[in-house]
């Protein structure tokens, strides 16, 4: 088993300043864009839920196939997609895979998200 350790900065660490206080750079936007494309499918964002609530942190992929109405060459399928877009790691530990989610990935997205508390947002439809 390897032992990585993971920083995870605050949201603040300047990696990627929430959208509504500057415009992204073009690199940063490719990047969180293939993060959200990968997320964009139900079953890679279900994957990624039981992953990440796994109760180690760390799921076996025998663990992730049994909830999926798909077959297993299409869950391996979404999890290397999901590894490729940075949202997790994974190990091969004898004949299986285990996977555990990135948290400094999952902190750049939700960092992007954020909105100041004081600011305000406009209701209704104004088109």
């Amino acid at each position: 088993m390897s032992n990585q350790i993971l920083p995870v900065f605050p949201a603040d660490a300047g990696c990627c300043a929430p959208m509504v206080r500057e415009p992204l750079a073009e690199d940063d936007a490719a990047e969180l864009a293939r993060m959200f494309k990968a997320l964009s499918d139900p079953v890679r964002l279900r994957l990624l839920s039981l992953i990440a609530s796994h109760e180690s942190g760390q799921a076996c992929v025998c663990d992730l196939t049994g909830p999926f109405d798909v077959s297993q060459p299409t869950i391996s399928h979404h999890l290397k997609v999901l590894r490729e877009a940075g949202l997790v790691g994974s190990e091969r530990r004898g004949t299986w895979v285990y996977y555990w989610v990135i948290p400094t990935a999952l902190n750049r997205l939700s960092g992007l998200l954020q909105t100041p508390a004081q600011m305000s947002i406009p209701t209704g439809s104004g088109a």
